[in-house]
Formats: structure tokens, sequence, C-alpha cells
């Protein structure tokens, strides 16, 4: 009778301990990401830099690295209307 109410003690201390995931989110406004390590193993991007220098400016000082946003699409050129001649 004791095992199982143990059991069931350990297994809600251990849902209770976890810490809650966050989504990761990519801004497709910009084409360039800082990924940045926190201390635990933990990592995220931030999506708001529209160059490589901006990018590598916001990193120094810390653990962090730039990236490809792969949510970007860079704008197309606009097709002229009308006929082919």
């Amino acid at each position: 009778m004791l095992a199982p109410l143990r059991s069931i003690m350990l297994a809600g201390a251990a849902v209770l301990a976890m810490a809650p995931a966050s989504a990761q989110t990519y801004d497709p406004r910009y084409p360039v990401c800082l990924q940045i390590w926190q201390w635990g193993g933990n990592t995220h991007f931030e999506c708001a830099f529209a160059s490589w220098d901006q990018c590598r400016s916001a990193g120094i000082g810390i653990t962090a690295m730039c990236v490809d946003n792969p949510y970007w699409a860079p704008a197309h050129p606009r097709r002229r209307s009308g006929r082919a001649r």
C-alpha cells in the first residue's frame, strides 16, 4: 500500500519540477538571427537584425553566434505588367 503511494508522489513531484517549454519564434521580417546560449544549456534566438554587422555587434561579450533566419523570405522584384514585345 505504501509503495504505490510513494511512486504517485514521486511522479507528481517530477511533473511539478519540470520547467515550462517556450516556443522558438523567428521573425520573418529580419534575415539574421542571434542564437544565444545560456547557463544550463538553454538556447534561444533573437531574430531582429537586418545585417550580419548588427548581429555581430549585439553578440559581443555573450556566448552567441549569428545565423541565417530560416523563415526569412527576401522580397522578390516586381514583374512589369504588360504584353511581351
